[in-house]
């Protein structure tokens, strides 16, 4: 699990979150996404909120700064095991 501190802080449901957890993806999770059909920016943001525990709707409010580290955090997820030359 990986923890981001976000730089904007979003309210949701008369809560405040300032910082998102994720953990790892699984198998499952990229199958769910693909079988949503939609864009590649819509699995993206359905398989963050998956892995975050969190209502999509949450992640859209996310200023695309802190979304972008989200992306940086999801990619070191994906790339995790594959060898670097």
């Amino acid at each position: 699990m990986t923890t981001i501190t976000l730089t904007e802080k979003i309210t949701v449901d008369n809560k405040d979150i300032q910082e998102i957890t994720l953990r790892r993806p699984k198998v499952r999770d990229r199958l769910a996404v693909e079988r949503m059909g939609q864009s590649d920016a819509e699995k993206e943001v359905a398989l963050i909120a998956n892995l975050a525990d969190l209502p999509k709707e949450t992640i859209e409010e996310l200023d695309l700064a802190d979304y972008n580290k989200i992306q940086e955090v999801l990619q070191d997820f994906l790339l995790a095991s594959v060898p670097k030359t």
